[in-house]
């Protein structure tokens, strides 16, 4: 048999998902293991978001949705929440595009820009499937290393030093995945210059943007001179508790949309029409669903960080954004990958590996706080049993 794709059989599996597969599987033999290292939101979808996607099903929208970017509905109010969130007003017919999920927003947004052997900067600790998904565009994914003992603050010299003759775009995301952290307006500043200075795109996933706890969320779409090289990502996942739908969009200028719109009608064609109604009543309809599960994820941060830090051999920050805890074991000789099967085995409790996010996620491990309260207790109390053993 012919050799199959080198590409493909180099590309590294998602780390989040094979920790929770395996996790997953461990209680389906029958263990109790608490898994703290996915990022689905332990609630339901709102039930008015619910019931637009019924409604557009029993009206028969089950059809090709028209424009494959999205339905004019659909558009208009992403257009709407952006112009909120930034003073700036968009065509929503040839700047906005709709997907399958926020990933293939990225991925989309990453084939618009990038040329072979292109440089791609992103920010580490950094979500798993950046770097993939830069390699898969043709480009080279260049780590920006931001230090665990700076509490990973970026600065625009750490940029600078990373930037080549090759370099096309950097991708930011804010609040973080999975560190938590959310950009400062000094970091936001440092971005800025160095994106117009050395003329380059920032593709800015804004995923959680509405989880923010402490401090302030900066479109970067609204700084000046930004909005001209800005590629907005985001989604319904995290904020609406709808994962499973798969629902994202992106707002780039003209010439981009259209070069992401070639290859968007070429492979997906389209997000779902009726999903593309569910969309249009989460950004239209009562956010008082939001508010309420982020109080709910602020109240297990607030429980969660002091508790960590009361067990010997952690040291967990608080987090300013998102649902996951980005905790350092700092009495053990274990790499990540090791003390995350030892949790895993002896505590049963299952994180991320701080290693998959990068070399400056390593003694770390990342625990979501997206579950019930009940097992965010229990796992305390197990990891209490066990870190200070290790």
């Amino acid at each position: 048999m012919k050799r199959l794709s080198d590409q493909l059989l180099a590309l590294p599996p998602s780390a989040t998902i094979a920790v929770s597969n395996k996790a997953k599987a461990l209680r389906a033999s029958g263990r109790d293991i608490i898994i703290l290292a996915g990022g689905d939101p332990n609630f339901d979808t709102p039930q008015h978001i619910q019931e637009a996607a019924f409604a557009a099903v029993r009206n028969g929208d089950t059809h090709y949705p028209g424009p494959t970017k999205a339905t004019h509905a659909s558009a208009e109010a992403i257009a709407a929440k952006y112009e909120r969130d930034t003073g700036l007003t968009i065509d929503p017919s040839s700047q906005v595009i709709i997907t399958p999920g926020g990933k293939w927003a990225l991925n989309l947004a990453l084939n618009a820009i990038v040329n072979p052997g292109d440089e791609v900067l992103y920010l580490e600790p950094v979500w798993v499937s950046y770097p993939p998904m830069i390699t898969l565009a043709g480009g080279v994914p260049v780590p920006v290393s931001l230090p665990s003992a700076t509490n990973f603050t970026l600065t625009a010299a750490m940029l600078r030093e990373k930037i080549t003759p090759r370099t096309k775009a950097i991708m930011v995301t804010s609040p973080n995945n999975p560190t938590g952290r959310v950009l400062t307006r000094a970091e936001i500043d440092d971005l800025v210059a160095v994106a117009i200075e050395a003329d380059l795109y920032v593709i800015y996933d804004e995923l959680y943007e509405q989880l923010v706890y402490d401090g302030e969320h900066y479109p970067l779409a609204a700084e000046p001179g930004m909005a001209e090289r800005t590629i907005t990502i985001n989604g319904l996942s995290k904020a609406y508790a709808m994962t499973g739908w798969r629902l994202g969009w992106m707002v780039a200028p003209p010439a981009i949309t259209q070069l992401a719109g070639k290859l968007h009608s070429q492979t997906v064609t389209s997000a779902s029409s009726f999903g593309m109604a569910a969309l249009t009543a989460a950004l239209n309809g009562d956010h008082a669903c939001v508010a309420e599960m982020k109080a709910s994820y602020q109240a297990r941060r607030d429980f969660m960080v002091p508790a960590l830090n009361a067990i010997d051999g952690i040291e967990c920050r608080s987090i300013e954004g998102a649902f996951y805890l980005f905790p350092r074991f700092t009495h053990t000789t274990l790499d990540s990958l090791t003390l995350a099967e030892r949790l895993l085995e002896e505590a049963e409790v299952a994180g991320t590996p701080g290693i998959a996010f990068g070399t400056s996620g390593e003694h770390h491990l990342r625990f979501s706080i997206a579950t019930a309260m009940v097992d965010l207790e229990k796992a305390v109390d197990r990891l209490a049993a066990v870190v200070p053993t290790l």
